[in-house]
């Protein structure tokens, strides 16, 4: 059973009649941190919600990540939604960074819902709108900033998501989400952790001057 308080937070400016609709078709389904919901080629058979946790979606290119964006609560997925209007190919791979809810409508009953609420174009859209975003930040963090600040950058990303600090984070799982090698990632870490931005231990990464990290 859905959450009442999520249907009309998200779908409410739909009405009564279409809370019901969700509630009739939706699916929930907890989901295990670091684990694949979607791959590049897979058919899309469900629109995804996120009601609790976070996911991942991105492209591999050599066995690198590149990072388009964070799903975060309440949320979908620009990505597999505009599938539908096409051939329902994935053409991302998307994963989830911790334990995560996510309800699951049927692509048959979205594609329903168009011609009978067509007002959830308005989800749509809002959710074109803050990708479009991530993604012209993210091509504005590779072109324009150096490979020091995209670290610390994603760090803090990592903090804000999962509200961990100090975060676990490895070498090699930064690289791979920055598209550099992990002995490159070892020397800026080391370098930046010389210069005080950073400690590490034990417990994980830790940002010496949190004040633009919300959750620390």
């Amino acid at each position: 059973m859905i959450d009442n308080q999520f249907i009309l937070n998200n779908f409410g400016f739909l009405g009564d009649d279409f809370s019901l609709e969700v509630q009739k078709n939706a699916i929930v389904n907890s989901i295990k941190a670091k684990t694949e919901i979607i791959r590049e080629g897979q058919k899309n058979k469900f629109v995804p919600f996120l009601m609790k946790g976070s996911i991942k979606v991105f492209s591999l290119n050599d066995g690198r990540e590149l990072i388009y964006y964070y799903i975060k609560p309440n949320d979908s997925c620009l990505m597999t939604f505009s599938s539908i209007f096409s051939d329902y190919t994935s053409k991302i791979y998307a994963v989830t960074e911790e334990d995560s809810e996510v309800i699951l409508i049927p692509v048959s009953v979205v594609h329903e819902w168009l011609i009978k609420f067509p007002q959830i174009n308005r989800i749509f859209y809002g959710e074109y709108e803050k990708r479009f975003s991530d993604v012209m930040n993210m091509v504005n963090e590779a072109v324009f900033h150096r490979l020091d600040k995209r670290i610390l950058n994603y760090i803090k990303q990592q903090i804000n998501l999962t509200g961990n600090h100090p975060i676990k984070l490895t070498h090699r799982e930064i690289a791979a989400n920055l598209g550099t090698s992990r002995e490159v990632v070892s020397r800026v870490l080391k370098k930046i952790e010389n210069e005080g931005e950073i400690s590490q231990s034990k417990e994980g990464i830790r940002i010496s001057h949190p004040k633009n990290v919300s959750h620390v």
